[in-house]
C-alpha cells in the first residue's frame, strides 16, 4: 500500500471535548424544519422549551450528527471543494439529554481508492461519550473526494447497501423544504460554502447552493419520526443512508417507506425532478 493510504488508515483522535445546549438543540430541529407551523403541538416539542404548561424538551435523534460538529480522526487533505457525503449510519445507544458536555472519539476505518480522476471513499467512526463515560451514540460516515484519489489502496470491500422490499411503500410523506433552509441549517456547524454561496457552488458544478446532505439526513429522520414513532425520539435505535443526489432548497422531499416488524426501509425522491436523493434507507425502532 501508499504511504498516503497508511497516512489516512492511521487516523485517529481521541478525548475530543465538546458541549451543546437546548439552544442547539431547538436550532437543529428548527434547521431540518420543524417548528414551520408554530401551532403544530408535536413539533413545537422539539423546538420550544417556553411553555405556560411544562413539558420536557425533545431532542432529534440525529441531533447527534451536529453535537460534537468538527469532531473527527484528523486532517486529511482533501480537495474540499469536490468533497461530498456518502453515506451516514447512526446508532443510538441512549437518548440524548437537552443539554451535556460529551467526548468524542474519531478514527478511520477504511478507504477505498476508485483510480485517478475516480475519487477516493473514506469511511470513518465517532463515538459520542457522556461524561461518565457511557456511549451516547456511534456515527459512521462515509465521505466521497471526487478529487482524490490514484494514490494506491483497495478499491473494493465497501459494505453492501440495504436490500430494499420489492413491494410498493407502506407509506408515503411529503415534507417540504424552505428556501433559505441551507441558511438556517448551516448554523449548526457545517459553515461549507457549497451550502450558501452561489459562485462556490458554481465552480463545483452545480447551478446553486445545494442543501446539506446531512440536512435531508435529518429530514429523512423527521419523516420516520413522525409516522411511526408518533414523535418519541426514544424509539430510534439506528438511522442509516445513502446519498445519491442533493436536494435544492425549496423542493419537496417525498419519503416512500416500508415496515418490517422494528425495521423502516426508506428512500427519498425529488418528484419535480424526478431523482431519488436518498438510497438504501434504513431505521431500527426498538
Amino acid at each position: 500500500m501508499s504511504a498516503r493510504y497508511d497516512e489516512l488508515m492511521a487516523l485517529r483522535n481521541l478525548g475530543q471535548n465538546y458541549a451543546y445546549t437546548d439552544r442547539d438543540v431547538m436550532l437543529y430541529a428548527y434547521g431540518i424544519g420543524m417548528g414551520a407551523d408554530p401551532m403544530d403541538e408535536n413539533e413545537l416539542g422539539f423546538v420550544n422549551e417556553a411553555t405556560y404548561t411544562h413539558r420536557p424538551l425533545k431532542v432529534v435523534p440525529t441531533f447527534a450528527s451536529v453535537a460534537a460538529w468538527g469532531a473527527g480522526p484528523g486532517e486529511m487533505n482533501l480537495n474540499r471543494l469536490l468533497v461530498v457525503d456518502g453515506e451516514r449510519d447512526i446508532t443510538f445507544h441512549r437518548p440524548l439529554p437537552v443539554a451535556a458536555k460529551i467526548t468524542a472519539d474519531s478514527s478511520v476505518l477504511d478507504v477505498f481508492d476508485k483510480g485517478k480522476d475516480k475519487g477516493v471513499v473514506i469511511r470513518h467512526k465517532t463515538v459520542l461519550r457522556n461524561e461518565a463515560g457511557e456511549e451516547l451514540a456511534t456515527l459512521l460516515a462515509s465521505r466521497f473526494a471526487r478529487g482524490d484519489g490514484g494514490f494506491g489502496g483497495p478499491s473494493e470491500g465497501q459494505p453492501e447497501p440495504h436490500q430494499m422490499p420489492g413491494r410498493a411503500p407502506d407509506r408515503t410523506v411529503d415534507i417540504t423544504t424552505r428556501p433559505d433552509q441551507a441558511l438556517v441549517y448551516r448554523l449548526c456547524g457545517d459553515r461549507n460554502p457549497l451550502h450558501s454561496d452561489p459562485e462556490f457552488a458554481r465552480r463545483a458544478g452545480f447551478p446553486r447552493p445545494i442543501l446539506h446532505g446531512m440536512c435531508t439526513y435529518g429530514i429523512t429522520c423527521r419523516g420516520v419520526l413522525q409516522t411511526y414513532t408518533d414523535y418519541d425520539p426514544t424509539a430510534f435505535r439506528q438511522h442509516a443512508v445513502r446519498f445519491s443526489s442533493p436536494v435544492y432548497p425549496g423542493e419537496t422531499v417525498t419519503m416512500e417507506m416500508w415496515k418490517d416488524g422494528g425495521l423502516i426501509s426508506f428512500e427519498a425522491k425529488v418528484k419535480a425532478r424526478d431523482v431519488t436523493v436518498i438510497k438504501s434507507g434504513r431505521t431500527m425502532l426498538g
